[in-house]
């Protein structure tokens, strides 16, 4: 029995044809929510450490971290359904995808510090922190994933380029 059988035993009847119909979007969500655990450790490890005055560089460099982890579960897991050959431009697409989706995923951060000024001294420590949070956390990371799923199976894991590279 795989892990997934076993998780599919536990859940409703009604749901499982539900989520067996939209598997690569469940499957894309939770490679998204334990990369999203991965991004959020490591972007608090560097703001209160060795990036303390660099907020987006930290959310940057902490986004880059789990690109890779993403690449490595997407396409051998989420995606794998629609993507079972390898094509040479995959990995530089998935690449490039990202690339802009982590511009995405800054600019509310750096709208909200820079732009509307939310940020200390102007603001106190707590106001700065749940600031940063909603935006560069919550709204920056669902609008590059609203990208991000759209690209990947558009671009990176169609099934019409997979099957003829």
């Amino acid at each position: 029995m795989t892990i997934t059988s076993a998780a599919l035993d536990r859940v409703p009847e009604q749901v499982r044809p539900i989520l067996i119909k939209n598997r690569v979007l469940v499957k894309f969500g939770l490679t998204g929510g334990l990369c999203y655990v991965v991004t959020v450790a490591i972007n608090f490890a560097l703001k209160l450490t060795v990036m303390e005055h660099k907020p987006v560089t930290a959310l940057l460099v902490a986004t880059a971290v789990a690109t890779l982890l993403s690449y490595a579960l997407q396409r051998g897991w989420a995606f794998r359904v629609k993507a079972k050959r390898r094509s040479p431009a995959e990995f530089p697409l998935f690449v490039l995808i990202n690339g802009i989706s982590t511009g995405i995923n800054a600019v509310p951060l750096y709208v909200a510090r820079y732009f509307f000024d939310l940020k200390y001294p102007v603001v106190g420590r707590g106001v700065q922190e749940v600031s940063d949070f909603v935006s560069g956390m919550i709204l920056g990371t669902a609008l590059a994933m609203l990208f991000r799923y759209w690209a990947y199976r558009r671009f990176v894991f169609n099934e019409a380029k997979a099957t003829s590279a």
